[in-house]
């Protein structure tokens, strides 16, 4: 079930690539300014007031209509993207990256408890400290955050969850009983979440994949934050160096 994609030809790929390839990462300190401006054009900082849209590619769409760098991402909102297309964006104090085919909503404003749902897709996302419970939905799991960055990845069949840092808690729909509580330093504890149980559980452990630490450190910067660890200069580097 679980595996590490070493043969990335996506977007996510192209961006570290471009990131290795400027000289982004410096060993123990994260970011080098000026490479990192030149890959982006601009250097991934707090994002102004009235602005969501950091960058996106290829076709997105916000509540069925063609995004553009001046579009609003509100709560009530509908985000998809389309083959090869990609987002990065900001709500509010949360930050995030949406993959190609990916559907997403992000909840009303109203709502008693505040969500991320990935219908189908990918979602990097990264989580201010909040006071109220907030959740992200996928067809067959709920995970709740807090203060977290966490990777997900959702189909009919199953979730990808990684808890990059902080914690989670998380439940399979179709069992509430099935649940378990993630405390991450680092991508420590990968799960999936499936909608038929495997050898009786539906959580059972994955490997890291398709996500960097790169990413991460970009959606912080986006919303004034910092990761919580330090990138090493490796020229490679594509995710932690452990076997799961």
């Amino acid at each position: 079930m679980s595996r590490r994609d070493d043969s990335i030809d996506d977007p996510r790929r192209q961006f570290l690539l471009r990131a290795l390839a400027g000289g982004a990462l410096i060993g123990g300190a994260g970011w080098n300014l000026d490479a990192l401006a030149s890959i982006f054009g601009t250097l991934p900082s707090r994002m102004p007031e009235g602005k969501s849209i950091f960058e996106m590619s290829g076709e997105v769409s916000i509540n069925g209509k063609a995004a553009t760098m001046a579009s609003r991402i509100e709560p009530g909102d509908v985000l998809r993207t389309g083959k090869g297309a990609h987002l990065i964006g900001v709500v509010g104090d949360d930050a995030l990256l949406v993959r190609e085919n990916s559907q997403m909503e992000i909840a009303g404003a109203r709502q008693v408890r505040r969500f991320f749902r990935l219908v189908t897709g990918a979602l990097l996302t990264v989580l201010g400290p909040k006071k109220q419970t907030f959740d992200i939905a996928t067809p067959v799991a709920t995970i709740g955050v807090r203060g977290t960055g966490v990777y997900t990845e959702a189909d009919p069949e199953k979730t990808y969850i990684c808890t990059c840092y902080g914690k989670t808690q998380i439940s399979a729909v179709a069992d509430r009983n099935a649940t378990e509580n993630i405390q991450s330093r680092h991508h420590d504890a990968p799960r999936y979440v499936l909608a038929k149980p495997q050898d009786g559980k539906r959580i059972v452990p994955g490997g890291f994949r398709d996500h960097t630490d790169l990413e991460l450190m970009t959606l912080e910067a986006l919303v004034g934050r910092q990761v919580p660890f330090k990138v090493s200069d490796t020229g490679e580097y594509l995710g932690p160096r452990r076997d799961y």
